[in-house]
């Protein structure tokens, strides 16, 4: 799933592409995908016409700010991303243009947005489990309440990922990647962030001393950073909004290398599971 670097990378690519952009058509051959509101035609004709006025992110969610006073939310879920480009309808297939959109990856489209500018928005899911949700841009803002701060904003200070976390309970990988806790964290980033931290993703968040919670709050921002400075991790699905990969794979240094050996002590790295999703730590460098 596209997680914090890789949504943040998507955005500040859509803001040099389609700012001031406006909708003239929707096409889909999987209309459930879009949530709000449920009827797909009633979605069409809400959003044609609109002019995109500013592109952002909240937590993992993909916000287009529209004319009228609406917001079009896309929340990519775990196969989806969006891309930019100019596809064309033949034999009832849209087919895209040569390079990275045209690679097998990117082909798995079931949303298509039409500029009028004739350049199309596309969301390539291969599980179909991404959501739409076109909102009036009062009500978004409860609707994601809910969302815990965001890692990289300056005001979120140390003192402050240490008051949330020690009114956690659980362990420390679940605690990152609890969405109500600290928006954008997910299954990749816990794992680098912890192995940098030399934490074990089992430990305790109540076990945790301050000098490790210091460790893990600058593991965070710095990875985060670092991650969106080389476009994000495209290890799965994700992609950027020109279907081109992201860089950061490069630089992992536990997630999805079970078995190899670890950069800093040279022991392999371990997979585990918990509550369903896999961890990936050094026995050594993160000892419990």
């Amino acid at each position: 799933m596209p997680e914090l670097p890789e949504v943040e990378t998507t955005v500040l690519d859509l803001n040099k592409k389609v700012l001031g952009r406006t909708f003239i058509d929707v096409w889909s051959d999987f209309k459930k995908q879009v949530k709000k509101p449920e009827n797909f035609e009633q979605f069409k004709k809400e959003i044609k016409g609109r002019k995109i006025k500013k592109v952002r992110r909240k937590g993992k969610n993909i916000l287009f700010d529209l004319s009228g006073n609406k917001t079009l939310l896309i929340h990519q879920k775990l196969t989806g991303h969006l891309l930019f480009g100019k596809w064309v309808l033949k034999e009832g297939k849209w087919l895209p243009p040569s390079g990275p959109l045209s690679d097998k990856i990117n082909a798995y489209i079931h949303l298509l947005f039409t500029f009028d500018n004739s350049q199309m928005l596309a969301l390539s899911d291969l599980r179909k489990f991404a959501k739409v949700e076109l909102w009036d841009r009062k009500n978004l803002k409860k609707e994601l309440s809910s969302l815990g701060p965001e890692p990289l904003e300056k005001d979120f200070a140390f003192e402050k990922f240490k008051e949330i976390l020690t009114k956690k309970k659980g362990k420390i990988k679940q605690v990152l990647m609890d969405q109500t806790v600290i928006a954008g964290i997910g299954n990749i980033y816990s794992d680098e962030i912890l192995w940098k931290a030399k934490i074990h993703p089992f430990k305790k968040v109540s076990k945790l001393n301050e000098e490790e919670l210091k460790r893990i709050f600058l593991a965070m921002k710095g990875i985060l950073e670092r991650a969106i400075e080389l476009k994000g991790t495209s290890t799965s699905d994700f992609r950027r909004v020109s279907g081109q990969k992201g860089y950061y794979e490069k630089e992992r240094k536990v997630y999805r290398r079970e078995d190899k050996k670890c950069s800093r002590c040279g022991v392999k790295i371990k997979r585990v599971k918990i509550a369903g999703r896999s961890a990936h730590f050094c026995p050594k460098c993160q000892n419990l």
